[in-house]
């Protein structure tokens, strides 16, 4: 029986699409699957399923859920041990930084040293949600890749990527499949199992997952 492809379309402003992330992590060593990272924009799957769900709105600018979500991710974190850290102002935070040159640049990666890309994801969630920095900013993002392992002057090549069509339309493309798919907001997981997509949503259904393409579940951190 062959590999189960299975494809994380994510966004670092996401705190739960790291929590996927990591988990996905651990498993790809475990269970029978070929992980895909698939780095998208969620201002992108807001905005187009805005039209259809009457109004997406991220869960933060819903007061009862914003209260109930700061609650949740630090069990969560604590649960996936994951050094997500957030607080009441991350939500102001969050919805005050763009990361789209951040996508750009992750996207860029995985166009030209793909081996990095998950390195890369990696430090832009640490350095966004446990550092609280701003990785709109290109320094952060060059600081970022250095982290990551890159060096200089590829952390360079790769910003200047960031402006061109090919990573743009690469970007929205991502973006655009994840939507096909039936995403409406990260993180979003398909599995091609049996000669169709299956979607999830949330790094809480990994077990789900587990339980379609018949894997065994261990938990968030398997030994």
């Amino acid at each position: 029986m062959g590999r189960t492809l299975v494809e994380l379309f994510y966004d670092v402003v996401s705190p739960y699409s790291w929590l996927g992330f990591e988990v996905l992590c651990r498993y790809q060593h475990i269970w029978n699957i070929d992980l895909r990272f698939r780095p998208a924009f969620l201002g992108g799957i807001m905005q187009a399923t805005e039209i259809f769900l009457k109004g997406n709105k991220p869960p933060a600018m819903l007061p009862k859920r914003a209260e109930y979500m700061l609650k949740d991710i630090k069990r969560m974190a604590k649960y996936y041990q994951v050094p997500v850290q957030i607080s009441e102002d991350d939500f102001q935070r969050v919805l005050g930084t763009g990361t789209l040159g951040a996508m750009r640049f992750i996207t860029a990666i995985d166009m030209t040293q793909p081996r990095y890309l998950e390195p890369l994801s990696r430090e832009f969630w640490i350095r966004f949600w446990s550092q609280r920095e701003d990785i709109s900013q290109p320094e952060n993002i060059l600081a970022v890749a250095r982290q990551a392992g890159l060096s200089s002057e590829l952390a360079q090549k790769l910003l200047e990527m960031i402006s061109s069509p090919a990573v743009k339309n690469r970007l929205r493309e991502t973006t655009e499949e994840a939507i096909k798919y039936g995403a409406f907001g990260m993180p979003a997981v398909v599995a091609h199992f049996n000669a169709e997509p299956h979607l999830f949503f949330g790094s809480d259904r990994l077990e789900l997952l587990g339980s379609v393409i018949g894997e065994k579940w261990l938990g968030p951190v398997p030994s």
